[in-house]
C-alpha cells in the first residue's frame, strides 16, 4: 500500500486571503484597539496613540526576527525584563611565561600575612598541647 506523507508541515496554511489565522487574528486585534482608540479620544490623541498600535500589529504579523516570529521576540524580552538575573564572573589567571621558565627554588620561603602566621601557630599549639600521649611522655620524663 501506498501512504501520503504530508510535506511542509512548517508552513502554516492561508486562511484569510494571502494571511494565515494568526497573521489575521494580529491585524484584526490592531484594527479593534484603533477603533477603540477612535471612538473615545479625540481625533488627534487618537491619531498619535493609533501610530504605534498599527506599526505594533504589522510587526507581529509579518516581521521575524533570525526566522523567529516577532511574537517569540517580545516574549523572550517580557522574560528577560521580569525575571531575577545572576550574573557570574570567572576570572581566569593567565601565566606569563617568565614565570613558565623560573626553576623551582626550595630556598625561597613564601611571605606569611600577619594573620596566616598567627593562625599557623595556633594550629601548632593545639597539635603539641593535644596529644595526650605526648603530655604524658614528657611529663614522666620530665619529673
Amino acid at each position: 500500500m501506498r501512504f501520503q506523507v504530508p510535506q511542509f508541515t512548517d508552513v502554516e496554511d492561508k486562511i484569510v486571503g494571502p494571511l494565515t489565522f494568526k497573521q489575521f487574528i494580529y491585524l484584526a486585534g490592531a484594527a479593534g484597539a484603533i477603533t477603540v482608540l477612535f471612538a473615545f479620544l479625540p481625533r488627534f490623541i487618537a491619531i498619535i496613540l493609533a501610530l504605534p498600535v498599527a506599526a505594533f500589529g504589522g510587526l507581529l504579523a509579518f516581521y521575524k526576527v533570525n526566522n523567529r516570529s516577532f511574537i517569540k521576540v517580545v516574549e523572550s524580552f517580557v522574560k528577560y525584563s521580569v525575571t531575577s538575573k545572576l550574573y557570574l564572573w570567572k576570572h581566569e589567571r593567565k601565566i606569563t611565561r617568565s614565570a613558565e621558565k623560573k626553576p623551582f627554588d626550595p630556598a625561597v620561603v613564601p611571605k606569611l600575612s600577619e594573620s596566616k602566621l598567627r593562625d599557623l601557630m595556633w594550629s601548632l599549639d593545639i597539635k603539641q598541647s593535644g596529644n595526650p600521649v605526648t603530655n604524658s611522655k614528657e611529663g614522666m620524663t620530665n619529673t
